[in-house]
């Protein structure tokens, strides 16, 4: 079989295992979860003995430690891989909720339902934990889900859905709900891009700027769109000193290979002299490459130069760009500029900034006092996300349960007929 007809055939059977899905009861569904944990559990040596093989091969190829990162999975990620699933089995089924109803004069009534959206394809890099969360979350929203891992994290990525897929059969639904590409081929993601004879209705692309926009380019099929994330934190001039330190180092340092990690650093000019050599010093203590303005340079010895480019570069390790503003008005048009519409934040204690910060940027997910990592379905109460999308047309921001359904009309009449 070659690889086409391959997944193709994967198409059909995901659509099949859609049809069912549909109209699984809730009961059914969380039943796959209580077993899916257990399968994660019974299987976490054979899961974490993949991984290492993934991490050894990654750094043999030269990967660098944020892409490790990414990439490693350990007991407590495991763990925290179960407790996600446990937080989808939790929330309520989104499939078959009334959205809104209304009576017309005529006597219809007519209702929005939720319904599934189909067969969701998602491709993705280096983070296996994304498996078991798009799985998890798919099949609690009534889709079927086809992955295509990147060849880093690929043993890791299958030997998680092998896991969910023992779930699946445990709970007595069609082992096809959940389905990874074994190919590296980049014409198994071509392919998935055309839709596979219309199997896929819509594709999620997980991972670094080419990849999405390569995703953008070449499908056929709508995409949940998700672009690099140049996260920004403005600290305002009315900021807490000490609680913009802890964000600032928190938004930067705490995961620096992940999205919502903060990639420039906005100072207002009036509190510059004061704030920015304390946040320079430690970033540098913690061995985080600052590179600035010319006017942050003169602050401290450990800025280097920042270039054009530096202002547009997602770095995704250890190195942030500091730039001192004249005002709130030059930070907002420097993150409209170079912004990717991700996740910025205000670090503010004045409710007229924070209120202009946030009617003036139109990114997906804005903070207030808070730090940019929090930008996770997980941590928005989601239970996990598939990814953040930044796009305006059906999801934004944390792709959760409610934004993998879609709807449908349903109208009751008795005899009505339109003149």
């Amino acid at each position: 079989m070659d690889l086409q007809q391959e997944l193709n055939e994967m198409g059909v059977k995901a659509k099949q295992a859609s049809a069912v899905l549909n109209s699984a009861p809730s009961s059914q569904k969380n039943s796959f979860f209580n077993f899916a944990i257990k399968e994660i559990q019974s299987d976490k040596e054979l899961i974490l003995q993949a991984n290492h093989q993934d991490v050894a091969q990654a750094r043999d190829s030269g990967k660098d430690d944020a892409f490790i990162d990414r990439l490693e999975l350990n007991n407590d990620r495991l763990e925290g891989i179960c407790k996600t699933l446990e937080e989808i089995k939790l929330f309520p089924d989104p499939i078959g909720k009334v959205l809104a109803t209304w009576d017309r004069p005529n006597g219809l009534n007519i209702s929005r339902v939720s319904t599934p959206l189909g067969v969701i394809g998602i491709i993705f890099e280096s983070r296996p934990n994304v498996a078991s969360d798009a799985g998890g979350l798919c099949l609690k929203s009534g889709n079927a889900v086809i992955l295509r891992s990147g060849k880093d994290g690929l043993r890791s990525a299958t030997a998680l859905v092998n896991a969910l897929q023992k779930a699946l059969l445990a709970a007595s639904l069609p082992k096809e709900s959940i389905q990874i590409v074994q190919s590296e081929s980049r014409e198994a993601a071509t392919l998935m891009l055309e839709g596979l004879n219309g199997s896929i209705d819509v594709i999620v692309p997980r991972g670094g700027k080419s990849l999405v926009a390569e995703v953008e380019k070449s499908a056929k099929v709508p995409v949940f769109g998700h672009l690099e994330g140049i996260c920004h934190v403005y600290v305002d001039e009315h900021a807490d000193e000490k609680k913009a330190l802890e964000i600032c180092i928190n938004a930067k340092m705490r995961r620096t290979g992940i999205c919502g990690a903060a990639e420039t650093i906005l100072l207002h000019q009036s509190i510059a002299a004061s704030f920015g050599p304390t946040l320079i010093n430690k970033l540098s203590s913690l061995d985080c490459e600052v590179r600035g303005c010319t006017r942050t340079m003169a602050l401290d010895d450990h800025a280097v130069p920042a270039t054009e480019e530096d202002w547009s570069t997602e770095y995704l390790a250890p190195i942030v760009s500091i730039k001192i503003v004249n005002d709130a008005e030059e930070a907002i048009g420097h993150i409209n500029h170079y912004g990717t519409g991700h996740t910025e934040s205000i670090i503010s204690e004045d409710k007229d900034a924070q209120n202009i910060f946030t009617a003036s940027i139109d990114s997906a997910i804005l903070m207030i006092n808070a730090s940019t990592q929090f930008a996770d379905g997980g941590e928005f109460g989601l239970g996990g996300e598939i990814g953040i999308a930044t796009g305006k047309f059906h999801a934004r921001g944390p792709v959760g349960l409610d934004q993998l359904t879609s709807f449908k009309y349903i109208v009751a009449g008795d005899g009505q007929i339109r003149s």
